[in-house]
């Protein structure tokens, strides 16, 4: 059985958001910027990073760009090695 290893990402947003938005966000932190907010932190696996997705367009607030700024390792859950992508 494989699993992904969580990955770092930056969720970039246009405008900038108030801090109590952080707590909505499984524990993403917010870097304001100008006219523009990052979301950064772990995320678990595709499943949790849709469902960030899913609030922030629930809440209405609108997505600039989505980066993965680690590369996810595929590890065996069988206690395997990890394996970069292409490999």
């Amino acid at each position: 059985m494989l699993t992904v290893a969580p990955s770092r990402y930056r969720i970039v947003l246009r405008g900038r958001l108030s801090e109590h938005f952080e707590s909505a966000f499984d524990g993403m932190a917010l870097e304001p910027g100008p006219n523009q907010t990052v979301l950064v932190g772990e995320v678990r696996d595709q499943a949790h990073l849709y469902g960030l997705l899913d609030r922030l367009r629930d809440f209405g607030i609108e997505l600039v760009a989505v980066e993965s700024t680690s590369a996810a390792a595929v590890v065996d859950a069988e206690g395997g090695s990890p394996h970069g992508p292409g490999t």
